[in-house]
């Protein structure tokens, strides 16, 4: 494995440490930095894999220095931390960011995120946003597998409002089926894209995914779960394990227990999930 440069910023040395504790593996070279302006001098220094940035001291906030790393290496992952709310989430979207976390971070999520961020290859593209309300965000998701963890995180940070039982439950259940319409809808090839819309309203959380497939008939799923009979409730993973497909088919299954509505169009390649505020 060939050696791997990040670089952290943030105007909290506490944040610094913990950071560093946390990402610090071997193999990888890790410099801190409590500016944004340090930071862009170590990029024209030397190449550096992934930029976890804060705000840091000097007002260099997240999304200039983003901006300014994108023009020194453009091919430099960015990783932000900051406050919570859309207002801050669809800038990092639409600025190409790798991910964005707000504090305090969630360290397991954020170090999961820094090694994907790490192994991605050809990721700039994979999300692009087509309406930023935050009431109707719309974005197109490439069916790649990787591009479907950084857009279930993007909804787990666009929904961090709600109580938190609420918000893991609505994004388990996007992520599920966001990875059915990757893999079964656009046959994980990455010339396709898979359209998500996040719609809020007062009294509901709703979320449209809609693939590029021909649809299938929810009756009629053998890699699935929820088509098994009550004699064998097992029965699709035997269909997977014969089909080469990944461990698993319980998406449909789970999603529905955990929003309160899930309705399927007619042709079946496009579903809607709702969770009513409580």
């Amino acid at each position: 494995m060939s050696p791997q440069t990040l670089v952290l910023v943030d105007a909290d040395t506490g944040v610094l440490d913990n950071l560093y504790g946390l990402l610090n593996q071997e193999g990888r070279t890790i410099r801190s930095a409590v500016d944004g302006s340090e930071a862009l001098q170590y990029a024209r220094e030397t190449p550096c894999d992934l930029v976890v940035a804060g705000q840091g001291r000097n007002g260099l906030g997240g999304i200039e220095l983003l901006r300014r790393l994108r023009a020194l290496r453009p091919e430099t992952r960015v990783i932000l931390t900051g406050e919570p709310g859309a207002e801050r989430v669809l800038p990092a979207i639409r600025a190409h960011a790798y991910s964005y976390f707000h504090k305090p971070l969630s360290q397991g999520p954020l170090a999961d995120m820094a090694q994907l961020a790490l192994e991605s290859e050809g990721w700039r593209g994979d999300l692009r946003v087509v309406s930023s309300v935050p009431e109707w965000i719309s974005m197109e998701v490439r069916c790649k597998l990787e591009a479907a963890e950084r857009a279930t995180h993007y909804v787990r940070e666009l929904a961090a409002d709600l109580p938190r039982a609420v918000c893991e439950d609505v994004s388990a259940a996007f992520r599920e089926l966001l990875l059915n319409a990757v893999e079964h809808g656009g046959g994980s090839d990455p010339r396709k894209r898979v359209r998500v819309s996040l719609v809020r309203t007062g009294r509901a959380w709703m979320a449209c995914i809609r693939d590029p497939g021909k649809g299938f008939s929810i009756q009629r799923l053998p890699h699935a779960a929820i088509s098994n009979p009550e004699d064998a409730p097992t029965r699709h993973t035997e269909f997977r394990a014969g089909h080469g497909q990944r461990p698993g088919g319980f998406g449909i299954l789970m999603a529905r227990k955990m929003v309160d509505e899930l309705v399927y169009n007619e042709r079946g390649n496009e579903v809607v999930l709702v969770k009513y505020a409580a």
